[in-house]
């Protein structure tokens, strides 16, 4: 186990401090943190729910019990005293006394008056708003700070409104809550822990490329883009068709959006059929037309000899892209590419997924209507929207498998739907994915080699929340790998507490994984150098985060049912605050220790297979040099 430690401590005059706790929880892999600096600490006045299954000692290893979440709710108001019809009668409130201390890693609450003691345990970098707030009701306790978490958190703190460092506390969490608006490095930068497996090298595009057959006489690797100068935001590694040049790659990315011209994600490896990814035309209002764009996409479609045609799937709505069009976008026509079918997705734009996230955090926190439960979650339209990303990535796979014929995919800049889809089809399709390391592979190609906004998304360290750039793309995606292992429960190699990990861990700033927006911000900013992977600390103590049923369905493809009746909201994840809706052990433990019990059962087993085995040969030479069981001489006449 690794240990907190800190080189320096910066304490602060202790007061007395209630909190009024929506969430409380306790995790994050506990490693060493070199020189993580408590920034303050203080006493609080703690409210507690009793809970009957919550606060016991931790069993089993480290790593097991850092991933469970503990989690109470009390109220729903922070203003005006609790209400008694507002509280379970399953739950009584006390006070406790505690220690709350803030670093530049973490917001750390601890229940001195417990034993074991009560631990809350945020990283600062899930934090996405920090407010004062007025508490009527609440006796002296009479100010307050409420902060709203990005993993589905609230906290609400009550004090005194004439402690005098209530304002340098406040200050201080802020500023380390949101370094980057506050001129300072992400945590990530000082973080040195040590791991067995370096991260970074998990994924080598010409590794992955020689992996799918590439090159081969119809594709080529291609350099031009080793400086970032063809498109900014792609890598620098891409797979075009051979007979392209230079020049008309270049004519291409000046029609495209952003220049994300069509490259190659995955190659069949029987029919050639392709999937690439772009972003849109430049079509505009006046139907502006490329010739070299429109050869280029004639060029792929002949790269597949099993088809004469190509497919154009835009995730867009349709009436969207006709507004995109207005304002200098657009999609491809099929007068202008007559050998391609476009097709409409219909999914919804990034507004959208972040208003449904937003109502689905109001259904589980902080209390739970169970009356209205299912209508509530109909009602966020998050499941639908999940549908229809796995209707659509399905779409494409079986366009590429039973088809045989190369797609193409694309939204308006290619970075968000469109790296959903891509990624999701490829999950599909290939088995490799499936595994521990494909699937890191396939986060480290489809999103964060090709561009997805991360730093934009997540909004790492910025104290904007109210950016219109946030939004939950990624962890929609994360939600539809979930569902496919829910369908597809040996499959896949990893298990439920690796997708939560990674999901984590997109908000923590612990690691470099997910920092930067693309490829070339993230070479200037060092992120690979000067920061740990997120997959050093997994790979390092991968047994933690494997499906223990999982079988290799090599060369098989999934397709899982796109329909709401096969889906359900991911209760572990989204409600995992919530103790009404959470299981008090998480089943990947329930599953460690039966598979235990059943390794221990075959072994004695074994054993005694062996020992009966020893006693029959022991008694079967017993009887062979017994006198009474002596051969009989064979005579013989001639």
């Amino acid at each position: 186990m690794h240990h907190l430690g800190f080189s320096a401590i910066l304490l602060f005059r202790c007061f007395v401090f209630r909190v009024l706790i929506n969430t409380l929880h306790c995790r994050i892999p506990c490693c060493g943190m070199g020189s993580s600096y408590a920034i303050l600490s203080m006493h609080f006045e703690l409210l507690l729910n009793n809970l009957k299954y919550c606060f016991c000692s931790p069993t089993g290893s480290h790593v097991e019990w850092c991933k469970q979440l503990i989690a109470a709710t009390i109220s729903s108001q922070i203003s005006g005293s609790v209400p008694s019809e507002g509280v379970s009668r399953d739950y009584r409130v006390r006070k406790s006394f505690g220690t709350l201390t803030v670093t530049d890693f973490r917001m750390y609450i601890k229940s001195v008056e417990r034993d074991p003691p009560f631990v809350v345990d945020v990283p600062l970098g899930v934090i996405s708003r920090v407010e004062k707030i007025g508490v009527q009701s609440h006796g002296d306790n009479s100010c307050g700070i409420e902060i709203v978490c990005k993993d589905m958190r609230n906290l609400r703190l009550a004090y005194k409104q004439e402690e005098q460092n209530r304002l340098e506390i406040f200050e201080n969490l802020v500023t380390r809550a949101f370094p980057v608006s506050n001129g300072l490095p992400l945590f990530a930068f000082s973080y040195k822990e040590k791991f067995a497996v370096n991260g970074w090298k998990v994924y080598d595009p010409m590794a992955e490329y020689k992996r799918q057959g590439l090159p081969n006489e119809s594709w080529k690797i291609s350099k031009i883009n080793s400086s970032y100068e063809l498109c900014d935001t792609y890598p620098a590694v891409l797979v075009v068709p051979t007979s392209v040049k230079d020049d008309d790659l270049s004519k291409v990315a000046a029609f495209r959006a952003k220049g994300r011209v069509p490259v190659l994600s995955w190659i069949h490896p029987e029919s050639q059929a392709t999937i690439t990814r772009c972003s849109q035309p430049s079509v505009g209002p006046n139907d502006k037309r490329c010739k070299e764009d429109e050869k280029y996409l004639q060029t792929i479609m002949d790269a597949n000899a099993q088809s004469h045609k190509l497919i154009i799937f835009d995730a867009r709505q349709n009436s969207v892209a006709d507004t995109n069009k207005a304002k200098g976008g657009g999609y491809e026509s099929e007068s202008a590419y007559p050998n391609a079918e476009l097709v409409f997705l219909e999914i919804h734009n990034i507004h959208v997924m972040r208003e449904s996230l937003r109502k689905l955090k109001e259904i589980v926190y902080p209390t739970i209507d169970e009356t209205r439960w299912l209508s509530n979650v109909d009602s966020t339209h998050w499941l639908e929207y999940i549908r229809m990303l796995l209707a659509g990535a399905v779409r494409i796979a079986d366009k590429i498998e039973s088809g045989k014929t190369s797609v193409v995919v694309h939204c308006s800049d290619g970075w968000d739907r469109t790296a959903q889809l891509t990624a999701l089809a490829m999950l599909m399709l290939d088995s490799y994915y499936r595994t521990i390391k494909g699937f890191e592979v396939l986060i480290e190609k489809e999103w964060i080699s090709f561009g997805h906004r991360f730093a934009m998304r997540v909004g790492h360290g910025d104290d904007d929340h109210a950016d219109a750039d946030r939004s939950p793309i990624f962890l929609q995606f994360i939600d539809c790998v979930w569902q496919m292992t829910k369908q597809f429960p040996a499959a896949f190699e990893f298990n439920e507490l690796f997708l939560i990990t990674i999901l984590d861990h997109l908000y923590s700033c612990l690691f470099g994984t997910f920092l930067c927006n693309c490829e070339k911000e993230r070479l200037k900013e060092e992120v690979s150098t000067k920061t740990i992977s997120l997959w050093s600390y997994i790979n390092s103590q991968i047994d933690e985060f494997t499906n223990p049923f999982y079988v290799n369905y090599e060369n098989h493809v999934l397709y899982p049912v796109a329909s709401l009746n096969h889906l359900e909201l991911w209760v572990n994840y989204y409600v995992r605050w919530n103790p009404r809706m959470r299981p008090q052990v998480p089943i990947h433990q329930n599953l460690k220790e039966l598979l235990a019990i059943r390794t221990e059962l075959q072994k004695k087993v074994e054993d005694l297979q062996r020992e009966a085995a020893t006693r029959s040969i022991s008694s079967s030479s017993d009887r062979g040099s017994s006198p009474s069981h002596s051969a009989t001489p064979v005579h013989t006449s001639v």
